[in-house]
């Protein structure tokens, strides 16, 4: 359970007993029920983290909703985005082992989160990760119903894949941009969950390596 399951819950369950002992016990209804949802909302399973070198996980539970080539500067990469309702696990995990290098807070509109526009558009956190020779990219995107977006680690931290990073509130959406030469694991569709599902396979730095002497290595042959 996140702590904020309390911070909700709690003054709802004492709103509730208060009205019923005032007025009829048919009122505390409504707040307690309110307060078992926010219980339920934040919620924090344990999960079984995928152990296989390149594994990329899902930062967080939900739907793929867009399996697409995007370009970054002059580069192509793949973007994979993942639609979390209101009813999905909302603690975000890391998507890979690695550094966060960098940390940025974009300030932006609240669309709703099934909008292609609004990975670009809306309010979130841009997390920049390296991890064995690769930078992931994950994005903490704001929905119509989220208006907060938590993230815990700075720069700088070394975080493991499938660690417990933060969350996002009442519906949104994360995106994970990689590599084009990524493998994907998953198509739109799909259902995740945040740390176990794995969304792509990158390269280890020391098997980019290898395939990329092969050619000298055969011709020293």
């Amino acid at each position: 359970m996140v702590r904020d399951g309390y911070l909700y819950a709690l003054p709802l369950i004492a709103a509730g007993a208060l009205l019923g002992w005032l007025t009829r016990p048919v009122w505390a209804i409504i707040p307690c029920l309110l307060a078992f949802f926010f219980l339920w909302f934040f919620r924090d399973p344990e999960r079984a983290i995928p152990q296989e070198a390149g594994a990329v996980v899902s930062p967080g539970d939900g739907t793929v909703t867009d399996v697409s080539t995007v370009a970054v500067g002059s580069q192509k990469q793949t973007r994979l985005s993942i639609f979390l309702s209101v009813f999905d696990v909302h603690v975000n995990r890391s998507p890979i082992a690695g550094v966060v290098r960098e940390v940025r807070y974009q300030r932006g509109q609240f669309l709703n989160a099934m909008n292609t526009v609004s990975a670009d558009k809306n309010e979130q956190n841009i997390v920049t990760m390296e991890g064995d020779g690769h930078t992931v990219v994950f994005k903490q995107i704001a929905g119509l119903l989220a208006r907060r977006i938590v993230f815990h680690p700075k720069i700088g931290d070394r975080l493991e894949r499938g660690q417990r990073v933060g969350l996002i509130k009442f519906g949104s959406r994360v995106d994970v941009v990689l590599d084009a030469s990524a493998r994907v694991n998953v198509k739109i569709g799909d259902r995740v969950k945040g740390g176990a599902t794995v969304l792509a396979y990158v390269q280890p730095q020391g098997a980019l390596a290898t395939a990329a002497n092969a050619p000298a290595i055969e011709r020293a042959r």
